[in-house]
């Protein structure tokens, strides 16, 4: 039995995915507990996990993010992903850290399992590994890894080869290294208080000074990484681990009759229908389709009067949804685009802020949708889209192909694998030079 410490930042996209890891982990008979905010308390209760809140001065309510910086709202993708990077990743990083060295010094850590943004352990990371326990990041939002012929995370962009790839990453890394030098600035700011130095690289390349990074998709989804290394192992999403919803009174309506066009923003960034759904709803209308709303807990009167063909409700048990959806129409979280892909189900993806542009982008690039690179598209943009998807029949055929290959994934058996690993080598003897005769 080994006792693992899960760590994530308090945003629902961070700790939901890891959640069925926490119950993989409880199940075969560890010792789990789940350094993260408050508001997640019952729901890591729930997976059998004793929950450790985050120190009170980072602990926040990921649905007040909007409202607690309104500046946001103006920032292009790019800007935005800096501005996130810096106030809600980097500065919280420094009392995550020393969260996680109180666990640590008690002495009954065996492994960190966080997900990428959790700073903290990019912290941690930074100490002798004899004198800390092995870090296993979880990834839970597209990866950063560097590779031939792409650009700067979080512009978006599809790799470009060749000179003039060279030429367009270049000019991208050095605006973009402009734009996040306030965020290294900070990082390093928070080590020298933290570790008494500045981080030995960069804050947003920290991922290869992990022990192991278990990336939550498959290979097919990310773009190609030939000298990646060997501590970079692709393991597939593991699942829901929330109870499903209950089937709507209208569920019978589910016939196959007609296509289903299933559209939400999800539970975070749903308190403004216009972006989404309510356009997704008017490019449909009348429509030869079934358009099946979620509204991630709004309720569905302010939705306002329905076509005939659109069915709503606050949540849809999804898997039993996917297997009858032919389109699903999203802003471009990560894990419900695997969860979509896992079934076969291709995309048209309006892609919101954080790293929503690198997934649509990825999601174009595999084929499996269409990305409308806004984050507020017409109706008519989104009806042209929807019916590309249905009449092409390359997108689904795509997604089928990600979706076998996510089937034949390791998921939570090989991440587990990956960790037991990963506390093997720590614990195992390390050589020494012999001393001379």
């Amino acid at each position: 039995m080994s006792d693992i410490l899960f760590a994530a930042v308090p945003i629902h996209g961070h700790v939901a995915p890891l959640l069925p890891l926490v119950r993989h982990f409880v199940d075969r008979g560890d010792r789990v507990r789940f350094l993260t905010g408050s508001r997640f308390a019952d729901a890591v209760l729930r997976a059998g996990a004793e929950h450790v809140p985050l120190p009170a001065a980072v602990d926040f309510d990921d649905r007040g993010v909007t409202a607690a910086f309104p500046e946001r709202a103006a920032m292009s993708p790019a800007k935005a992903i800096a501005f996130d990077f810096e106030h809600i990743f980097v500065r919280p990083g420094e009392h995550q850290h020393a969260a996680l060295r109180d666990l640590i010094d008690a002495g009954d850590v065996d492994a960190v399992v966080c997900d990428p943004l959790f700073v903290g352990a990019a912290l941690l990371v930074e100490s002798d590994p004899k004198q800390r326990v092995p870090v296993v990041v979880a990834g839970v939002v597209p990866l950063s890894y560097p590779g031939p012929g792409l650009a700067p995370f979080g512009l978006g962009l599809a790799p470009l080869g060749g000179a003039v790839g060279r030429i367009r990453n270049g000019i991208l890394r050095m605006a973009t290294q402009r734009m996040f030098r306030p965020v290294e600035a900070a990082a390093d700011e928070i080590a020298v208080r933290a570790l008494g130095a500045a981080l030995s690289g960069p804050v947003l390349d920290w991922l290869p000074r992990a022990d192991a990074v278990c990336q939550l998709t498959v290979p097919r989804f990310e773009y190609p990484r030939p000298d990646a290394p060997a501590s970079l192992v692709f393991t597939g999403p593991v699942g829901a681990a929330a109870p499903a919803a209950a089937h709507p009174s209208w569920w019978g309506d589910l016939t196959g009759e007609r296509p289903v066009v299933h559209v939400t923003q999800g539970t975070i960034a749903n308190d403004d229908p216009n972006e989404l759904i309510l356009p997704t709803i008017r490019a449909l209308a009348g429509a030869d389709v079934l358009v099946v709303v979620s509204t991630g807990g709004t309720p569905v009167e302010e939705l306002g009067p329905l076509p005939s063909n659109v069915r709503a409700a606050e949540f849809l048990p999804y898997a039993d949804l996917f297997p009858k959806t032919d389109v699903f129409v999203t802003n471009g979280g990560y894990g419900g685009t695997q969860f979509a892909l896992a079934h076969g189900v291709p995309l048209v993806v309006a892609p919101g802020k954080e790293d929503k542009v690198e997934v649509a982008a990825r999601i174009a690039w595999s084929g499996t949708g269409v990305n409308l690179k806004t984050q507020r598209p017409t109706a008519r943009q989104i009806e042209k889209a929807v019916r590309m998807v249905l009449a092409d029949p390359r997108y689904r055929t795509a997604a089928r192909e990600i979706g076998a290959d996510i089937r034949a994934a390791s998921h939570a058996v090989g991440f587990a694998s990956v960790v037991d690993a990963s506390i093997a080598a720590h614990r195992a003897p390390r050589a020494t030079a012999p001393r001379p005769e």
